[in-house]
Parts: structure tokens; sequence; C-alpha cells
């Protein structure tokens, strides 16, 4: 509507200039070398605008002509382009899909229509691995990392092939590098930080550690407890490297850091006790049994309190275990150590305890055997000790250390799982599945310059006479 009326207004106004010119059509001459012109003002003005749109004309004809060729090799490079699009964005989707012929077809096709290497190579790395190519994949990768705008996600790409090969000491070169390019990438940092724990780098993944908390990739409790285990595994290198100073340092943090990572309190208060500090050691195991109970906390506990002889062991399980008195490993520990000091009764009363939770709760093949050891020292019903190590045979399996990514159960806790490689993920529960663990004790044990006291403590060799073959729970370590 609009343009409808500046139309009419413009002719309107040309008709208005046409017909003043008609009433008003006044005389021009001009004379020039010998010849003389005389017209009208009208038809003077209506020649100089024909010569003015004819000159217009004649432009931009010549503009036509100029602009052709280039005009059509731009529409041409821009069907290109749009195809080499085309072919980028199907071979993403066969990529996607799980077609490798199909996103090769494609990515060969958008590399001859596109010249866009940073595009292509990627699409092309992603083809060559669906189609089982490592090789290629590696080339187009190292092509990319080459590149400044394209470095990081060539990185990435080499960096999860070394991991998939398992090649840690390549994988750990290619995470530094990812990692000064990109630190606040939390994928990068965190492999990084794997990778500097699977490798026994403890300062370095330290460092790390700290990174991910001050830039708040990982919360501040999760950044505290690794902090912890990671003082801990420093205290065991100076162990082995026979410095026990800098080892009750890196003891003490990994305490004050994690207070439930049970292999840091037990060495910790073997320490103490070593050093005639017992009823300090005493008190970190207390509050060591109220965050988890565990069998080697129960162990070393007795050689905190200097148990020795059956009724005292009766007496220093009586008070850990008021630390936390409902849970089952208070009514196995006290039940242990009333069988050392043969009272039946007492033992037998924590034992059913424990077998009335549902399933044992994880503790029913310990609780089992105990009872039959309870049968066996009272030596009434020998055929009652042989029925209850015939249930013990069928119930599920004791608790261990299970990491909580894989499933996977061992006997001795470690900062890495032995099976995935993830750093502190065991967790003493239930195993998913029936696995026989052979008896061991703390991951300490066997380290370098370990005295034999020293290792009966924190390998679970209580100072109380042991119980008959048929009884006793099995160490299943810490």
């Amino acid at each position: 509507m609009l343009r409808a009326i500046r139309f009419l207004v413009i002719l309107g106004l040309l008709i208005a200039a046409a017909l003043w010119l008609t009433d008003s059509p006044g005389s021009i001459s001009a004379e020039w070398r010998g010849y003389r012109i005389e017209t009208s003002a009208a038809l003077l003005i209506a020649g100089v605008a024909l010569i003015a749109v004819a000159a217009a004309v004649a432009y931009r004809g010549w503009l036509f002509l100029r602009r052709t060729p280039g005009s059509i090799a731009s529409a041409w490079r821009e069907r290109r382009r749009r195809r080499g699009y085309e072919a980028l964005t199907r071979g993403m989707v066969a990529v996607a899909a799980g077609d490798p012929q199909e996103a090769q077809k494609h990515s060969k096709r958008a590399e001859v229509l596109l010249n866009e290497p940073p595009l292509t190579m990627l699409l092309s790395a992603q083809a060559a691995q669906l189609g089982g190519d490592e090789k290629a994949a590696e080339e187009f990768f190292k092509a990319m990392a080459d590149r400044p705008e394209t470095e990081f996600l060539g990185l990435r790409g080499l960096l999860s092939q070394a991991l998939n090969r398992q090649d840690k000491d390549r994988a750990l070169e290619l995470a530094r590098r990812a990692y000064r390019l990109r630190p606040a990438s939390e994928w990068v940092a965190t492999t990084l930080f794997d990778l500097q724990a699977q490798s026994g780098l403890w300062l370095d993944a330290s460092v790390t550690n700290e990174e991910l908390g001050r830039r708040r990739l990982v919360d501040r409790k999760t950044a505290d407890r690794r902090k912890g285990v990671l003082a801990f595994e420093q205290a065991r290198k100076d162990h082995a490297d026979g410095d026990p100073a800098a080892e009750f340092k890196h003891l003490r943090q990994a305490h004050d850091m994690a207070p439930d990572l049970v292999p840091a309190a037990v060495r910790l208060a073997h320490l103490m006790t070593a050093d005639g500090k017992g009823r300090r050691a005493a008190g970190i195991l207390e509050k060591a049994w109220i965050s988890g109970p565990h069998p080697e906390i129960a162990r070393e506990y007795l050689n905190a309190k200097g148990v020795t002889d059956a009724l005292g062991g009766v007496k220093a399980m009586e008070k850990l275990a008021k630390s936390n008195p409902e849970h089952a490993e208070s009514h196995l520990a006290l039940a242990q150590a009333a069988l050392e000091a043969e009272l039946w009764g007492e033992a037998r009363t924590h034992l059913e305890a424990v077998l009335d939770a549902p399933d044992g709760g994880g503790y029913a093949g310990r609780a089992l055997r105990l009872m039959a050891a309870v049968e066996d020292g009272e030596g009434a019903n020998p055929g009652m000790a042989r029925d209850w190590l015939m249930r013990a045979a069928t119930a599920g399996p004791d608790k261990a250390w299970v990491c909580t990514t894989c499933g996977n159960a061992v006997a001795t806790w470690a900062v890495t799982c032995s099976n995935c490689g993830t750093f502190d993920v065991y967790a003493w529960r239930t195993p998913p599945h029936a696995e026989p663990l052979a008896p061991q004790g703390l991951a300490w044990s066997g380290l370098p310059g370990d005295d034999d006291g020293a290792a009966g403590a924190v390998s679970g060799t209580a100072r109380l006479p042991a119980p008959k073959d048929t009884g006793g729970p099995p160490e299943t370590g810490g």
C-alpha cells in the first residue's frame, strides 16, 4: 500500500513538472564554433534527462558484463560449499548411526568439496575410528594437533586412543599438553589427575587436585578426601624410603582430611602405639569405628590397649563397641573376644544379633563360622558345629573392599581399582558376587622395612589366643 502511494506521489510530481514546463516553455540559444542553436527550455531539459537515462543504462550494462564472470564463480563456489556442508552433515549422522562405510564416503566427499580442514579432518578421523582404522585416525588427529585452531580436538583424540591402548606414559604426556591448553576443562583435568594417581605421581596429583578444587570442577568435600588419600599414599612412599618423620606427618594429614580412611587410621594408630602413645592411638581408632567399623580397626585396638589376655580383650572390645553399639561389626568384635575368653553364652548372644538381621547384613558368613567355633568350643554338640559350617558354606560373600564403579572385590584396600583404574573407589561392602578372597592385611603389609611386629599388628594378627580352626572369621583385610 505504501509503495503504491509513493509511486502515485512521484508520478503526480512528474506530471506537474511537465505541465509547468509546457506552460512556461522559455527559449535558450547557444553559439559554438560558428554554430547557433536555439530551442525551448523544456526540450533542453528533456534532452538532458534522456541522455542521463541512456548513460545510466549503459553504465549498468557495463557493470553487468564486468561482474558476470565473478558472479558465476561465486555462485559455483556457494553451491559447492553448500554441497560440502550437506556431505559433512550426512557424515556426522552416519558416525552417530554407526555406519562406517557411509561415514567414510561422505567424509571424502566433504574433503573434496570443502576447503576447511578443521571440519573435514574431524569427520575423517571419526569415520576412520568407526571403521576400525586407528592408524588413519591417529594421522588425522596428529594433523589436527598441529593446527592452533584444532589443537585441543586433536589432542583429545590422541589421548583417547592412548587410553584405549593402555599406553599410560603417552596418555600422561598428551593430558599435560591438553591441560596447558584448557586447564578449565573438567574432562582434561580429571583425566590428568587419574593418570597421575595411576602412575604414583602423588605430588603432581596433589597439585592437580588443588586446581580442580580451586576451579570448582570438584566439590570441596571430594577435593579434601582426595587430598587425604594422596597424603596416605605419600606416607606409604615415605615408609618405603625409610623416612619415619615424613611418614608420620603425611599420615596425620591423611587422617585429618579423610578420617574414615581405614588404612590411614590403623597405620597412624600403630605408629603412635609403637611410640608409647597408646591412649591417643585408641582414641583415633574409636573415632574411626564411629564412621566405619572394620575388622582391622578392632585388631589394632587390641594392640593400642596393650591387651595381653582374653578377658582384657573382652573389656577392650566392649569399650570400642560403645562407639557404635548397634553395628554388626561391633557384635562380631565382641563375639570374637568372648569366644577367645570362652564366654560361650555372651558370644552366642552377639552372633544371634547379627544373624537376626536380614541376610546377616553381609556378615552372615563370618557369624556362622564363629557360631560353629562356639559350638566346637563348648563341645556339647559337635553335630551342631558341622551344621553351622554347612550353613556358612552356602551363605553370601563376606564384606570386602568393593569398587563402586565396576564392582571389583579385593581383600586389600588400594588407591586405584585394579580392574578399572579409578581413583579411590573402594568401599567396605558386600561384593556383588561371591569371590574367594585370600586372607591378607592392609595395603601396608609387606612394604620394605616392616618389622615382624609391625606387620603382624597391621595385617590383623591379634595378640589374643587364636580360636580353633573351625571358627575364626576370615581376615578380609583393610
